[in-house]
């Protein structure tokens, strides 16, 4: 929900609007004046952060058409209509409609200030109400999409939940193979950005010669070999996500093309002067520290800001083992649906050497094995990780650990966060399980 809450004034009497404006700002009221409606109907849409204050006859769209318009769009958004002493058997009707209050003119200030702020309170509360349904209603969905009970992952759902309907720009941080495009698809599907389109564009993977027609699009004839007009990629998320992955890579003279974009919101596509605005939630991802890369002036640090609003830290798996029997599961499934497989049943020997391995790849190394591991490609048990003998193994004390997380993890989850029954399965004292919870840390909040 929006911190602050605007009250949109319609009122076609210049002396008259600007004294309410001063009146609500007297108040701690944040306000708009509007001499017309047509330009606040437009401004309106369901949850809009804020209450409607309009007066009945208007030059143009009259304050009815607008409290019916706010209606349909949505019907609990608070609309406060100035009548004049004749319209008061019209604005009985409003009420009927849907009109939040009718005021009469002359009126007292502190009759409209209270109006208006009852009106505040309820739209505060409207908005608080849908967030909280949303998070309710989305949270079996994200946990079916993002895997794991570490308290890592279960911080990035919260943390996906918390911004996904925020309209401030994404920065995703997190080594390959970890699961930053997924994270990109939840924060777009758990938005109110669903419906229109996800839009992903790999920065490191368009050649700088194609960057402005891709991103842009182009008119007919703009260049050699421009037959038709084009629409650009930031033109296609119209609405909806754009991810820029792998943003790193991007050239810094491309860097500067988009940062504009992305800054006013608008575009111009290469053989047009008219500028087209835009209405997307940028998302980019990348595996670098871009605050050293600015540093270093091998990127833009102007882009860096404008990117780095809200950030979200993806743990690498090795960092959340406790997770790796379950996405293994899940990747095994899914392969022996795709290859039309039995799906084979991982022994208590694998299981730990799984466990032991130091997934330099991540997620998607894991998801390679559980499809070597179906076809039956991966040779004695010991092969299963394939390549595993070329990286630098794990400790003996960083096997010990992520066995002992994982064990741990599972039994707290089966037995949702009951320390007594967890003590009792595992055999293992109470004091002895909280030291190793809090060395390990597993908050047990988040097994509840």
């Amino acid at each position: 929900m929006q911190d602050t809450l605007t009250v949109l004034l319609v009122e076609d009497d210049n002396a008259v609007r600007a004294a309410g404006i001063q009146t609500f700002q007297l108040a701690g009221i944040e306000a708009k004046g509007f001499g017309v409606a047509e330009p606040v109907r437009d401004m309106i849409h369901p949850d809009f952060p804020g209450v409607i204050v309009t007066d009945v006859r208007l030059p143009g769209m009259s304050g009815l058409a607008l409290l019916d318009h706010a209606v349909r769009v949505d019907p609990k958004l608070p609309v406060v209509l100035i009548t004049g002493h004749g319209d008061i058997a019209m604005a009985v009707d409003a009420m009927r409609v849907g009109a939040y209050d009718f005021i009469e003119k002359p009126f007292p200030t502190d009759r409209l200030v209270n109006s208006v702020q009852r009106a505040l309170e309820r739209r505060a509360l409207t908005l608080e109400v849908g967030t909280l349904r949303r998070k309710l209603s989305d949270r079996e969905g994200i946990e079916s999409i993002l895997l794991g009970q570490s308290p890592a992952i279960q911080e990035v759902r919260r943390v996906i939940l918390q911004v996904a309907d925020a309209a401030a720009d994404v920065l995703i941080l997190g080594e390959t193979g970890t699961g930053k495009e997924l994270v990109a698809r939840c924060l777009h599907q758990f938005s109110r950005r669903r419906d229109a389109n996800f839009v992903a564009i790999n920065c490191g993977a368009m050649p700088e010669t194609m960057f402005e027609s891709e991103i842009f699009g182009h008119e007919s004839g703009a260049f050699t070999g421009a037959s038709r007009q084009r629409i650009g990629r930031l033109e296609h998320a119209d609405g909806g996500t754009l991810l820029l992955d792998e943003i790193e890579s991007m050239p810094l003279a491309l860097q500067v093309k988009l940062l504009r974009a992305l800054q006013e919101r608008v575009i111009e596509r290469l053989g047009s002067n008219r500028e087209i605005p835009i209405d997307i939630r940028i998302v980019a991802a990348t595996k670098e520290d871009l605050s050293e890369l600015s540093r270093q002036r091998c990127f833009r640090s102007d882009l860096y800001y404008r990117l780095n609003v809200i950030s979200v830290t993806l743990p690498p798996l090795r960092e959340r083992r406790e997770d790796v029997p379950l996405l293994f599961e899940h990747f095994v499934l899914q392969a022996a649906a795709r290859y039309r497989r039995e799906a084979p049943v991982l022994s208590g020997a694998q299981r730990q050497q799984l466990m032991a391995y130091a997934w330099p790849g991540n997620v998607r190394e894991l998801r390679n094995v559980a499809d070597r591991f179906v076809l039956g490609v991966h040779g004695s048990p010991l092969d299963l990780v394939g390549d595993a003998g070329s990286v630098e193994p794990p400790s003996f004390a960083e096997q010990v650990d992520g066995f002992e997380r994982a064990v741990i993890s599972e039994a707290m989850a089966r037995h949702q966060g009951n320390i007594g029954a967890v003590s009792d399965s595992l055999k293992l004292p109470r004091k002895t399980l909280y030291d190793r919870l809090k060395r390990l840390n597993l908050p047990i909040e988040t097994f509840r």
